[in-house]
């Protein structure tokens, strides 16, 4: 029989290649492995989630059950997808992006996540663009009117100004320190 779950704090392309080869060696006849997503062939579903979570436990992943968890950590994973191709490209607004893309109503996504997350989507995105911008910048690059064409910003002051906000510090000031002050990715919140 086909199993499908749902992971936590899977953000990145090592992630995936981390599972699928942990889960390999485990001997879960896995299907697909992808951001968030695992789907195996079982023929014994209990001890197979007890390796997987086993599995999941010792590479800081969780298993995630509950259908609001999995469409927070769907959203969470879209809005990492959108960042990864440069430039930017989200025809329309967010909330439109995300319907589309999770084929669920924004309205009740917002509310979930809110709930869930204590904090709002788009606080979350703008978290998430200000690690863009970290890592551009330590890439050295782009110049801050690129990075924020890049990012989909309306110009750099606009960056400039979300950037304080978030960081405290401008743009100048953070790429003069010349260290790598990124948080994870499955640790913004």
């Amino acid at each position: 029989m086909l199993v499908e779950v749902f992971i936590k704090n899977m953000v990145c392309d090592r992630c995936i290649k981390v599972l699928r080869n942990e889960l390999f060696e485990a001997d879960i006849d896995v299907v697909k492995v992808e951001l968030g997503r695992v789907v195996y062939k079982s023929k014994d579903k209990v001890q197979d989630t007890n390796k997987i979570q086993r599995i999941l436990d010792s590479n800081g992943f969780e298993l995630i059950e509950s259908t609001e968890s999995v469409l927070v950590e769907k959203v969470k994973l879209s809005l990492i997808r959108l960042l990864e191709e440069l430039p930017v490209e989200k025809t329309g607004t967010l909330s439109g992006y995300l319907s589309k893309n999770i084929n669920y109503d924004y309205a009740r996504l917002s509310r979930i996540f809110s709930y869930t997350e204590n904090t709002t989507i788009e606080k979350y995105f703008i978290k998430l663009k200000i690690e863009r911008v970290k890592e551009l910048i330590q890439l050295k690059k782009y110049n801050f009117k690129e990075i924020a064409q890049l990012l989909d910003y309306s110009n750099a002051n606009h960056l400039s100004r979300q950037f304080k906000a978030e960081t405290g510090m401008n743009l100048t000031e953070y790429k003069s320190i010349n260290q790598n002050f990124r948080n994870s990715l499955d640790q913004i919140l």
